[in-house]
């Protein structure tokens, strides 16, 4: 199988689209945007070794690199309408190829997706996929508009992806039960673009949480000039994790520095007024997702993290860097 042959028999599989002018096959694929509407594009690149495991499954691999750019517009409550795939393979594998082209499929069509080009080349397992979504002109959430006074809320359960990797890594164990749950977070994070979408006319600001929690949310202060007050006890997680870790320091400071700089979450985390908390909570409980509220913005600019008894907890690494962790 060469290149071409490639395209033809795994990439070439259009849905409907009628802003979709041109697809794949020629140089340049083509998008009509629709009048009063704004394009949000996003890139993300995962190398072997570094973002996956080189003998990751092919239908997982394919949920996860999909999944974690699709969580870049849910921060903008972006609807995701078009990617462009690239992939360094070293060799092309129809044993390997058909799973993992039916999972990005699966997942594609699940939200609307389409796949509209991207390159192939061979190489030592690289993926970049570019992301286009859409929402009403100047209606994307941003990161610079987090406002004094604020709370500050994270979707979902925060640490179980980071936990799983450390069991990967051969740096600790778990139970078997708590890592099969962490283990599913790790392979195939679920990304909140139906919450994204629903917190557009509520939210101040937002982030994905892919390096760290308290990495993630500078970000959004940083952006705002302003700060944030989070009491770590507060952070959800798995209740066996927290529970796994309750009897023993050691095991409390690893779960810490899981909820706070672990990375790999891809849960969002977003500010808005405390006169929308019930409209929030009700949000949550229509999409089946936990929200809850951590912590509030304060005019100092700084992140201030406390623990149950107002201690300061200060954290060597916030979050996942490429290049220190290289």
């Amino acid at each position: 199988m060469n290149e071409f042959d490639f395209i033809r028999r795994y990439l070439q599989r259009q849905q409907q689209d009628q802003q979709l002018i041109l697809g794949i096959g020629d140089d340049a694929a083509i998008i009509r945007p629709k009048t009063g509407f704004d394009l949000h594009i996003s890139s993300d690149m995962l190398l072997a070794g570094k973002h996956f495991f080189a003998d990751v499954s092919p239908a997982d691999l394919a949920h996860k690199i999909l999944a974690v750019n699709l969580s870049d517009m849910a921060a903008m409550g972006a609807m995701p309408r078009w990617v462009l795939l690239s992939a360094a393979l070293p060799q092309l594998d129809a044993d390997w190829l058909q799973p993992f082209c039916d999972a990005f499929f699966a997942m594609a069509r699940r939200f609307g997706v389409t796949l509209i080009g991207g390159d192939t080349t061979q190489g030592d397992w690289v993926f970049n996929i570019t992301i286009i979504g859409e929402t009403r002109k100047g209606q994307g959430l941003k990161r610079s508009a987090a406002k004094v006074g604020d709370d500050v809320w994270v979707s979902g359960k925060l640490g179980l992806a980071a936990a799983a990797l450390s069991v990967c890594q051969h740096r600790l164990t778990l139970p078997a039960a708590i890592m099969a749950i962490c283990e599913q977070k790790l392979l195939r994070p679920e990304p909140r673009v139906s919450l994204g979408r629903q917190l557009l006319p509520i939210a101040h600001a937002a982030q994905d949480i892919s390096d760290g929690l308290a990495q993630d949310i500078n970000h959004i202060l940083t952006a705002s000039q302003v700060g944030a007050h989070i009491h770590v006890d507060q952070i959800p997680t798995l209740a066996a994790l927290r529970h796994w870790a309750q009897d023993c320091p050691t095991r409390q400071q690893q779960l810490q520095q899981w909820l706070l700089a672990g990375g790999d979450d891809y849960e969002l985390v977003f500010t808005a007024s405390p006169s929308q908390r019930q409209a929030i909570l009700a949000i949550g409980q229509s999409d089946s997702v936990a929200l809850t509220r951590i912590g509030h913005i304060t005019a100092t600019p700084s992140l201030k993290l406390t623990d149950h008894r107002q201690q300061e907890i200060s954290l060597v690494h916030q979050g996942f860097d490429h290049f220190r962790s290289a």
